[in-house]
């Protein structure tokens, strides 16, 4: 599929929906997935065919001459148009991999007999699968850890060293202990103002942040982009709300504009909505919570819009900007949404722009996705989200109580070329 190993999984996810589920094809990908590259037992273990597989021994993860043969067709370039028989290949590789995470965890649900269950690894960022379990029921709580990719390893050997080696004490707290995932960097007003000094950028400061957060919800619902930089960096690969960009989730031109003019990346890769957690089930067929933007939900059915006749007959480009909801800049093309529950015990005031949000337009939720640009890391420093808003176009940015407007700033100019400082996901 031409997506990298270790960086472009998720966008696999993302692709999978655009595959046709009716289709001959999605069928035999399926049964070639699973008679010739992996055999999964009962109990969800599995074997993966090494003939197929290079990375026991080699530089690469696979053999792509013996992948293309498989498959019947070519590796497709990294920046190449997808076509459909790519989208039904996503598709077969999401179905599979939902199968054996659910076997799993039948497996240990009869080994353990517990109710409860805790994720982790890379595959447990699958929000689709994520979902798809819960909706099993097989356990009455499942948790995910924020971070469950690598970067979770760091976590899990602080923990080890804590409890085992020093014997401290388990001490479980509701929900849980990771304060939102909020652990990163915070930076106080005299950094804002530093760097707002360095590039002579004009500003506004709110001494009252209620108002500060009733005027960011009105350029919401202008159709802005807006950069969010408050308090703490998330710890994991989700912008939770403390380094994100945001927009209005009615509107039907965010996706578009948010992809290509600000983040500059592939059109078909979806956004995610934050939703207050008590208004949750008003959107979604769902009526938990999903504090760290983990679960994949289906949008409420009578929000859904009737997708034309020859729906399935439309080439990608075509399908990726029809309406399928009144929120239609977080709907999947399957209907779906990774959702972000919104809790104002942990996160105060995103809950209160978003809140302000719904007073002024009837709508408990915005459009969320990660502060940077496609290949870079997210913004950490008001330096970093200062520098976004102005290569891109943003129109605003709120940094703690300091409002930023695009178009009262100075003309930006970058003697190096900074799209090339950092490799493409």
């Amino acid at each position: 599929l031409g997506f990298k190993v270790n960086s472009g999984e998720y966008k696999l996810m993302g692709l999978a929906p655009y595959g046709d589920s009716k289709s001959e094809q999605v069928k035999e990908f399926v049964h070639t997935i699973k008679s010739k590259l992996i055999d999964i037992k009962e109990d969800g273990s599995l074997w993966l065919n090494q003939k197929y597989f290079k990375y026991a021994y080699g530089l690469k993860m696979v053999s792509d001459e013996k992948w293309e043969r498989l498959f019947g067709m070519k590796k497709r370039d990294g920046e190449s148009e997808l076509e459909q028989e790519h989208c039904n290949l996503g598709m077969a590789i999401q179905i599979v991999t939902e199968e054996i995470v659910i076997a799993m965890a039948r497996e240990v649900k009869k080994l353990t007999g517990s109710n409860n269950l805790c994720l982790a690894g890379g595959v447990a960022l699958n929000c689709v699968a994520n979902g798809k379990l819960i909706n099993e029921g097989i356990f009455e709580n499942v948790y995910i850890q924020p971070a469950a990719g690598d970067a979770g390893g760091a976590l899990g050997a602080a923990l080890a060293a804590h409890h085992i080696f020093h014997n401290k004490e388990r001490t479980p707290e509701s929900p849980d202990s990771m304060s939102g995932a909020y652990l990163g960097p915070e930076y106080s007003d005299m950094d804002i103002e530093l760097t707002a000094r360095k590039f002579k950028a004009v500003y506004k400061k709110y001494d009252d942040f209620s108002e500060l957060a009733k005027i960011t919800a009105v350029h919401l619902s202008k159709g802005n982009a807006i950069g969010w930089f408050q308090g703490r960096m998330e710890f994991g690969p989700r912008a939770l709300g403390n380094r994100s960009i945001i927009g209005d989730a009615r509107n039907k031109e965010m996706q578009k504009k948010l992809n290509l003019k600000i983040k500059y990346r592939e059109s078909f890769r979806p956004f995610a909505p934050s939703v207050l957690a008590e208004d949750c089930s008003e959107y979604f067929d769902y009526n938990g919570d999903s504090p760290y933007m983990l679960i994949v939900q289906p949008v409420q059915e009578r929000r859904r819009e009737a997708l034309p006749e020859n729906y399935h007959s439309l080439p990608l480009k075509e399908k990726l900007y029809i309406n399928r909801s009144d929120i239609p800049a977080i709907t999947h093309i399957d209907y779906s949404a990774r959702i972000q529950t919104v809790h104002k015990n942990t996160n105060s005031r995103y809950w209160e722009v978003i809140n302000a949000f719904k007073d002024l337009t009837g709508y408990g939720l915005v459009v969320n996705t990660s502060f940077n640009v496609r290949g870079e890391p997210i913004v950490c420093t008001p330096e970093d989200a200062y520098r976004c808003l102005m290569r891109t176009e943003m129109d605003f940015l709120v940094m703690g109580n300091y409002f930023f407007d695009k178009k009262e700033q100075l003309d930006w100019t970058e003697s190096d070329n900074w799209r090339e400082e950092f490799v493409l996901d």
